[in-house]
């Protein structure tokens, strides 16, 4: 029986990797285009990063090189500093306006 999930492992490759990895940008993306919530954006936002770390990996693993690996520590870094960036905003707009809602940052200005 371990033959055959050995089987099955060999059985998926880069492309299926790459497909994963395209279905959970498109989902971050379409998260990002059609909510107006700053929370699920950030969410949305998230998806794509680790879609993109996906990737890296993918790569990397199947070129036997570490680039795409470093690469995903740099993304992972980003998206901790985007995340705590974006909270700080949402909690200062939830403060003033007791919603978090995108529309309410064009008033940000003066």
């Amino acid at each position: 029986m371990p033959s055959l999930d050995m089987e099955l492992l060999s059985q998926v490759g880069l492309n299926h990797y790459l497909f994963l990895s395209a279905v959970i940008f498109s989902i971050g993306m379409l998260t990002v285009l059609l909510r107006r919530n700053l929370i699920v954006m950030l969410m949305g936002i998230e998806l794509m990063l680790n879609a993109v770390n996906l990737s890296f990996l993918s790569f990397s693993y199947y070129t036997q090189n570490i680039n795409g690996q470093i690469m995903t520590f740099f993304v992972m870094t980003i998206a901790a500093a985007e995340a705590a960036v974006g909270l700080a905003i949402a909690v200062a707009i939830f403060k003033k306006y007791k919603e978090v809602n995108i529309s309410f940052f064009e008033q940000l200005k003066g």
